[in-house]
């Protein structure tokens, strides 16, 4: 993983640390439930701190998407990591399943991101560094489509996630049978 400003700022101290969790929690809920102009008071609240701990680590409303942002595809690296011992076909798909959450997460803040800016693509490399060996172990062991690139599938699980369902399990069926579609047959 690159180092990146947001992730330095994270607090050394045990009682500061948690709250930015909880803030970078609260954040990731807030944003997803009510897009980019949530209220930062309505953050705050949720991470059961006051609103000048959420300004003393996010000074601008642009750093705290940053963060959550970052996050986010810390966790989805952290999952190919977690997943690299399992059978190949597993672990792909454990990974294209947690890439969900990192899509939805995404998708709430995209219009506050800079897709240009270096943190975004330091990112966005380190997300494929971290899939793509899943992806290649998936296709050396047989398992996996040879007519497909990790970017491809990146993009059709991204597509499915853009989409409107009626409840989870609908997603999740839908999922599913694109998943289906990335197996060797």
């Amino acid at each position: 993983m690159t180092e990146r400003t947001t992730a330095l700022r994270r607090p050394q101290r045990a009682d500061a640390r948690r709250n930015y969790d909880a803030l970078l929690a609260a954040a990731r809920e807030v944003f997803a439930d009510k897009g980019t102009e949530a209220s930062l008071e309505e953050i705050a609240r949720r991470a059961g701190v006051g609103i000048g701990t959420l300004y003393r680590n996010f000074p601008a409303r642009q750093d705290l998407f940053e963060a959550v942002y970052v996050g986010e595809v810390e966790q989805l690296c952290a999952v190919a990591d977690e997943v690299a011992d399992l059978p190949p076909w597993d672990a792909l798909q454990t990974f294209l399943r947690r890439f969900v959450g990192y899509a939805a997460t995404k998708r709430a803040i995209k219009e506050a991101l800079n897709a240009e800016s270096a943190m975004f693509v330091s990112c966005r490399a380190d997300m494929y560094a971290a899939g793509r060996p899943l992806f290649a172990r998936a296709q050396a062991a047989g398992v996996a489509r040879a007519d497909a690139t990790f970017d491809d599938v990146l993009r059709m699980v991204s597509g499915i996630t853009a989409g409107a369902y009626v409840d989870d399990a609908q997603r999740e069926r839908v999922l599913t049978m694109a998943l289906d579609g990335v197996r060797a047959t």
